[in-house]
């Protein structure tokens, strides 16, 4: 099947941070200044906070921090979620805070944990008082790592293991927007792994735990059911191998997700829009019309939430890649963690 990309304009990032290239290095080159002064300023900031010159408000309920030291794609909406689930497990009703940029993530987070009280505001303190008159009784703050306008009781950091083939520069050179001398303030690392083996995520693991005076854990996000778009029927992955397939995403690691279809023995076609891209009639119409010539239409449900009601009854369904949280290490230590945050509050 012929590969054809639309709107991708995550081709020049991942160039501009993983080509070792003379020209990407150039390019990174000429960006260094700009990456100094996004250091500076963060290093600034965060002496800020911790001298009390800027203030740190403390939340209502107890809270827990999920967010990362990159840009994107190390899986802080389905690690998010996997928390909240597990407060609701054990019989609570948790508020699930984010920023709501696009919108998606907070459908994403509404069909995932139907029973979390998700509210979308930029400020956290006045997304947490929403939370509390929903009923809420324990705040996930989803993309929160570097927040630190608010207090959390337990501070949670994702590490993707396939930032290992990045630059260590800081943004714009590269996609870091700290340096690990942040994780000082992680109370638990996670290292996400999704087409990176193993045994490299391992040994990020092992370099990093310790700077984390807490549970270091790995965890794959792999593709686990697929799931019809409107019918909500379930399939197996397996369904994928051999078929023609159009690997249809708007989110930050598309090559993660097109590794993993891959892997399913599929021949797969790649249709990628910018993150949080709102998908336009014209952009629908394109997956349509891609559908009636491949055997399957694909996509993640962070892209699903924004196109149901919106397919065409006449062609065939795409089906949505459903990501399973799989920990290879550190789950016990984690969860243990997870409740003492509310023991500590009773």
């Amino acid at each position: 099947m012929t590969a054809r990309r639309r709107g991708d304009g995550h081709r020049v990032v991942r160039w501009l941070w993983t080509s070792r290239l003379l020209g990407a290095r150039l390019t990174r080159a000429a960006l260094v200044p700009a990456s100094g002064l996004w250091h500076a300023g963060m290093s600034m900031r965060a002496a800020a906070y911790h001298r009390g010159w800027l203030t740190t408000h403390t939340l209502p309920l107890p809270t827990v921090a999920i967010g990362n030291l990159s840009v994107g794609g190390s899986g802080k909406t389905p690690m998010a979620g996997w928390v909240a689930k597990h407060y609701v497990a054990q019989g609570h009703r948790p508020g699930l805070l984010l920023r709501g940029v696009g919108g998606d993530e907070v459908l994403e987070h509404r069909e995932a944990v139907p029973s979390a009280i998700v509210v979308a505001n930029p400020d956290r303190v006045a997304g947490a008082a929403t939370a509390v008159a929903g009923g809420a009784d324990v705040l996930v703050l989803d993309d929160a790592f570097q927040r630190l306008d608010v207090a959390r009781d337990l501070n949670i950091c994702l590490v993707s293991a396939e930032t290992s083939r990045a630059v260590h520069w800081r943004l714009p050179a590269g996609p870091w927007r700290e340096g690990e001398a942040a994780l000082e303030r992680a109370d638990a690392l996670i290292i996400t792994r999704k087409r990176a083996d193993h045994e490299t995520a391992a040994q990020l693991a092992d370099r990093l735990a310790p700077r984390v005076d807490g549970p270091v854990a790995i965890v794959q996000l792999g593709l686990a059911v697929l799931e019809g778009l409107t019918s909500g029927a379930r399939y197996p992955i397996e369904m994928l191998a051999g078929k023609r397939v159009v690997a249809a995403s708007a989110i930050a690691d598309p090559d993660a997700f097109v590794a993993q279809l891959k892997r399913t023995g599929a021949q797969v076609q790649v249709a990628t829009w910018k993150d949080h891209h709102q998908f336009r009639d014209e952009d629908v119409a394109w997956l349509a019309h891609a559908a009636r010539r491949a055997d399957h239409v694909v996509m993640t449900a962070k892209d699903a939430v924004k196109l149901r009601g919106r397919w065409p009854a006449s062609v065939p369904e795409p089906v949505v890649a459903r990501l399973g949280i799989s920990f290879e290490r550190g789950e016990q230590d984690l969860t243990t963690a997870l409740d003492q945050v509310l023991r500590h509050d009773a």
